[in-house]
């Protein structure tokens, strides 16, 4: 099981957003949220390599990052270990604590019902 910090997420978000990108298009599309410098950017891209989240391909130049995980798995894994730490997993109890605390719009209301009713549950 794998466990991203914060900002590992971003990083993989913008990769995963761009499909693959250089060192400067990844350092400018996370600048307006981090203010990273290009070198703080190669450095968690070296680290992540390391840790096997990112791969490099080196054939042409400049070099293309990619992310080496899937965002969709990473997502599950994350909402598991969420699930599981906080709410000893019980799902119900999360999804009525968010319902509580952050109101959903009717058509949301209308799309969770309908989930509901195809999960039979």
């Amino acid at each position: 099981m794998i466990k991203l910090s914060e900002r590992e997420w971003l990083v993989l978000g913008a990769l995963w957003n761009s499909g693959g990108a250089t060192l400067g298009e990844l350092t400018q599309a996370l600048f307006p949220e981090t203010a990273w410098s290009r070198n703080t950017v190669l450095t968690y891209l070296t680290r992540m390599e390391a840790k096997g989240l990112v791969r490099i391909d080196k054939e042409g130049y400049p070099s293309i990052y990619r992310a080496s995980l899937d965002r969709d798995a990473c997502r599950a894994q994350a909402r598991d270990s969420f699930l599981k730490q906080v709410y000893q997993g019980a799902a119900g109890d999360l999804v009525a604590a968010f319902l509580r605390e952050k109101p959903i719009s009717a058509q949301e209301r209308d799309q969770l019902r309908q989930l509901l009713d195809e999960m039979e549950v």
